[in-house]
């Protein structure tokens, strides 16, 4: 399982945690459309690229 390190203890918790069982540090979640928007981008700019 993937590990991550969190940035209140510093200790090495999954990766899909939504908190840090240790500290209780809450790993922030970016809303699903700025994931959206970002994927687009990236595309949008390989694209440009490439052409």
């Amino acid at each position: 399982m993937d590990k991550r390190e969190c940035p209140g203890c510093a200790m090495e918790v999954d990766a899909d945690a939504e908190a840090c069982p240790v500290c209780g540090y809450e790993f922030p979640r970016q809303p699903l459309s700025v994931q959206i928007a970002a994927w687009v981008m990236i595309v949008l700019l390989i694209l440009w690229m490439v052409l």
